[in-house]
């Protein structure tokens, strides 16, 4: 069983289809430390400007 997510999810996320939630989460729990960091920053700096769905890191593992 998969621990929950110890990130903020994307102010976003409940109005995603559910497929789309899943990718996220899914992209979210194999993050390693590095990238959790990074992530965190992009929340705090970017604000409401930041789009997890068009961020290289994401795309990057999606197209996997």
């Amino acid at each position: 069983m998969e621990q929950p997510i110890q990130l903020p999810l994307p102010k976003n996320i409940d109005k995603l289809p559910s497929d789309v939630k899943t990718s996220i989460m899914n992209y979210l729990n194999q993050l390693d430390e590095k990238e959790k960091k990074a992530y965190l920053i992009a929340l705090s700096h970017l604000g409401s400007s930041f789009n997890l769905i068009k961020s290289i890191g994401y795309l990057k593992w999606k197209n996997k």
